[in-house]
């Protein structure tokens, strides 16, 4: 066993020393393989997002989406409603949503977040550590809402790739994270199953800015 140990550590150490090419060092050519459809970006990423189970709601101003974000938990009788980001609690307050348990993510009937971007080819979330919601506040609660607002929109992952190394600079977030619909998993008998992982409803109200 020792013998063994020392040869795998002999070969490891071996090939550290010697550099290994890139396979694909010129990769400049990678911005050729999605090109942007004619479609606006909230249409591109809207169907794309409901492709996956997202539920998409479009909102012209901040009042409407009080307006809906209000009918959709009276609708569904949400009261528990976990929000970790102190300035999106502060609006969410000021626009009336005061008596929520905005603390206690273990009994939460819905979490709510901002997001870093959107992702329009994908339909993504794109949601970073440094938005103080936590590892899992979009993961642990049973239903997942993103306020999002059209300048946050981009085309594909690698712009919004971008949109964060511009905005943080060498202090890239410790987690990013893309969310793109609710948790699936098909991994029994190959039966898709949603919200195994993660929430199973996820919403995006999209504010125009």
């Amino acid at each position: 066993m020792a013998n063994s140990r020392e040869l795998i550590l002999g070969k490891i150490k071996q090939a550290l020393t010697s550099s290994v090419p890139v396979p694909f060092e010129d990769n400049n050519n990678a911005d050729q393989l999605f090109h942007p459809s004619t479609k606006d970006l909230e249409i591109e990423f809207a169907e794309n997002f409901t492709k996956l189970l997202g539920m998409f709601v479009y909102c012209l101003s901040t009042e409407e989406m009080a307006e809906n974000l209000d009918q959709l938990l009276a609708t569904r009788g949400w009261k528990n409603c976990y929000c970790a980001e102190p300035e999106l609690g502060k609006q969410l307050r000021q626009m009336g949503f005061d008596n929520f348990n905005y603390t206690d993510i273990a009994s939460c009937d819905v979490a709510i977040t901002t997001c870093e971007c959107l992702v329009a080819r994908t339909g993504s979330l794109v949601l970073s550590a440094a938005q103080e919601n936590g590892r899992t506040t979009s993961v642990y609660a049973p239903t997942h809402i993103c306020i999002a607002y059209t300048d946050q929109l981009v085309f594909d992952i690698k712009d919004g790739l971008s949109l964060l190394k511009a905005k943080y600079k060498k202090s890239l977030p410790s987690l990013i994270t893309l969310a793109t619909g609710p948790s699936r998993t098909a991994d029994i008998e190959k039966t898709l199953v949603v919200g195994v992982h993660g929430p199973k409803e996820v919403f995006c109200f999209l504010v125009e800015r």
